[in-house]
């Protein structure tokens, strides 16, 4: 509990940390991208939301007994359908985002410690895209097997009711995953390194993780999350899992 506290702090410093000389340019378009992808996902999670609590419910249940449950059941179904929308559009933005957050982390670093992290000639760069881009589909892959089968039991009544609760735990970990590849990609981690240097501090990851999924379901708050997490994410890294 103390690390899942610890980790969760590393993105509140990380919301200090995008507002910072030379910093700062590099967090504005990420913001740009992340305002306009979830407003999106707001408006499309407000205007579906009575069809999917419709959708989830019994059809065999009598119509008093599913309009009790519906008042029981309402928060978690909220939950449910607010997890799978939010960590959805996060995906989407991370992507667009992704060219961006590399050089974010790298001003980070260069800010928190004084010290760049290794750079490649363009040469090495272009020999390693095939490389680099595999790694991209292996993430993704990682990502798909553990969340088809969440998907559904998501969809399986009475049994859908502890899907939250996984939905939560997922969530964190593919978040600390995702906001860790910037600044440990810039010290040439592929994807497996960096899930077995997650591993060694898993409280760590997830609380933080579980605080960048709360702040994106926060109004005005979730435009600032990918630069803050980066940032968050390049300083829990440094100082806690980089290895000389």
């Amino acid at each position: 509990m103390q690390n899942i506290i610890k980790g969760a702090r590393y993105l509140l410093q990380g919301f200090s940390l995008i507002n910072q000389p030379g910093v700062r340019r590099f967090a504005y378009l990420p913001m740009l991208i992340n305002t306009l992808l979830f407003s999106g996902a707001i408006w499309f999670g407000i205007s579906g939301f009575d069809q999917w609590m419709n959708a989830l419910m019994p059809t065999w249940l009598p119509e008093w007994l599913a309009n009790a449950l519906m008042w029981i059941l309402w928060p978690i179904f909220f939950l449910l359908i607010a997890l799978i929308i939010f960590f959805t559009f996060s995906i989407i933005a991370n992507i667009l985002a992704a060219p961006f957050n590399g050089p974010l982390a790298e001003a980070v670093e260069v800010r928190h410690s004084g010290q760049a992290p290794p750079s490649m000639a363009w040469g090495q760069i272009i020999k390693d895209t095939p490389r680099m881009i595999f790694n991209e589909i292996r993430k993704l892959g990682y990502m798909l097997i553990w969340m088809i089968p969440l998907l559904i039991l998501s969809l399986i009544p009475v049994i859908n009711i502890v899907s939250p609760v996984l939905w939560v735990l997922f969530s964190s970990w593919i978040l600390a995953l995702d906001y860790h590849d910037y600044p440990m990609g810039n010290h040439n981690l592929l994807f497996d390194a960096q899930r077995k240097t997650l591993k060694q501090q898993r409280g760590l990851a997830l609380g933080f993780g579980m605080a960048t999924m709360a702040a994106t379901m926060i109004p005005i708050i979730n435009f600032l999350v990918i630069p803050a997490a980066v940032a968050g994410a390049t300083v829990l890294y440094l100082e806690n899992l980089k290895q000389d």
